[in-house]
Formats: C-alpha cells, sequence, structure tokens
C-alpha cells in the first residue's frame, strides 16, 4: 500500500510539474510568438534579397540497349539488365572525363568538383529514361551547360559500353522559375527555431529558479503548511522613515 501511495504521489508530482511548464510557457506565450515573428521576417528578408537565386534545367534520355543487335520489341530480360545497367550510367554522366569536356567546350570558370555538385542524375523506377538536372544561378547558363553534359555523356556510354542508341526524350528547358531559395519556406523554418530557442530558455529558466515565490511553492517543495502570510506594503517601506523623521524636528 505504501508504495502504491508512494507511486501515486510521484505521479502527480509530474502531472503538476508538466502543468507548471504549460503554464509558464503559456505566460511567456507574447514573448514566443513576437521573437518568432520577428526571426521569420528576417529570414525572409535575408533570404530574398540577400542569398543568390537558382534555376534548374532537366533534360532526359531514353537507353536503347538491344541484346544481340535485336532490332524487335525489347524484352523483360532487356529492362531488367537496363534498369540495372542505371547506376553505370549515372556514374559515367558525372565521370571527369565528360565533365571536364563539358567545361573545356564551353570556357567554363568552373571546376570538375563545382560542376560535378551542379549536375544530379536520377532514373525513375524500372524505367531506362535517365534525367538529367543542372543548377545554376543563371537560367540559360543551366540550360546550356544541361544539353553540353547530355550530349557529352551520351557519346561517352555509347563508346565505352556499346549502346545501340541514347534517344531524347525531353530537351533541356529554359527554367523561368526559380528553383531556390524558398523564401516562404526560409522564414517559417526560421520562426519555428526561433520559437523552440525562445521556448527552450523559458523552459530552463524555470526549473533552474528554486526560490519562493508563493505559499503554494511552500506546500508542494518544502511539504510545509502556511499559517499566515504578510502582506507587502510599500508605503510603509517608503512614508514612515521620513515621518519618523518629521516627528524628531518637531521635537
Amino acid at each position: 500500500m505504501d508504495k502504491g501511495l508512494k507511486t501515486e504521489r510521484m505521479t502527480d508530482e509530474v502531472e503538476i510539474d508538466l502543468l507548471e511548464v504549460f503554464g509558464v510557457l503559456l505566460h511567456w506565450a507574447w514573448l514566443i510568438v513576437l521573437v518568432g515573428l520577428a526571426a521569420g521576417i528576417v529570414t525572409f528578408c535575408v533570404s530574398k534579397f540577400a542569398l543568390p537565386e537558382e534555376f534548374q534545367s532537366t533534360t532526359k534520355v531514353y537507353v536503347l540497349n538491344r541484346s544481340n543487335g535485336s532490332h524487335d520489341t525489347p524484352t523483360y530480360q532487356d529492362l531488367q539488365m537496363s534498369t540495372q545497367l542505371t547506376k553505370d550510367y549515372r556514374e559515367m554522366i558525372t565521370s571527369r572525363y565528360v565533365l571536364e569536356k563539358v567545361i573545356t567546350d564551353l570556357q567554363l570558370d568552373w571546376s570538375y568538383e563545382r560542376l560535378k555538385k551542379a549536375v544530379s542524375v536520377t532514373t525513375p523506377t524500372d524505367s531506362r529514361i535517365i534525367q538529367i538536372t543542372v543548377t545554376d544561378h543563371d537560367p540559360a547558363d543551366a540550360q546550356t551547360i544541361c544539353r553540353a553534359v547530355r550530349d557529352e555523356a551520351s557519346k561517352h556510354i555509347q563508346s565505352v559500353m556499346d549502346i545501340d542508341a541514347i534517344n531524347l526524350v525531353d530537351d533541356a528547358n529554359y527554367p523561368d522559375k526559380k528553383s531556390a531559395p524558398s523564401n516562404g519556406k526560409n522564414a517559417l523554418l526560421g520562426a519555428v527555431l526561433a520559437a523552440l530557442v525562445v521556448s527552450a530558455f523559458v523552459v530552463l529558466r524555470y526549473l533552474l529558479d528554486d526560490t519562493i515565490k508563493t505559499s503554494d511553492d511552500i506546500e508542494n517543495y518544502l511539504q510545509m503548511s502556511c499559517l499566515a502570510m504578510i502582506p507587502l506594503d510599500e508605503a510603509v517601506n517608503t512614508e514612515t522613515p521620513n515621518k519618523g523623521k518629521k516627528a524628531v524636528k518637531k521635537k
């Protein structure tokens, strides 16, 4: 019975603590919301006016690899083998040979590592379609580089892997809308992070504060009953000494 009562008391204490923490957060909700809104506005302005815009141009190609030189309809075995080879295609598209050839042909003032970061290659599941995407700060440059990477990669893959053909599915588009930064998402992220930081500071300040403020604190933390309370009268501290001095002067 004693253990059961002790467990119930501990559970009650945890619930009371959680309610107190919630009350503290509710009390400082105005500050949390204010800081969150301010951080969101600042993040939005930084994202819109300070961060450089990025544009993405995408092209798609279809890899045709018929077994034994057959020109019939591709079989399931052909599809399965081509799907397995897409990883090889991705590596070859972003290979040093292809990207450095693009840098030389377009006379780009880029390094191989920078161009490799700007190029991404994806393949839909169970498909021989390869999607090449290039990200750049200028939409026209993104389109030009995307086409150059596609053309050089197609030649390289056909030469190395003896592919029958690499056909164009979608040409590299001219991106008329930026892909990054997303001002709304950045503002929301900044507001949420700022609100969480302020909330954590408020909770930490509450947990580290062990001073007694009310009679309820005496009962909760010291397990003692409060018999009486002496009200604080500021007039006593400010007016009484002055009156005393005046009385002395009158004598």
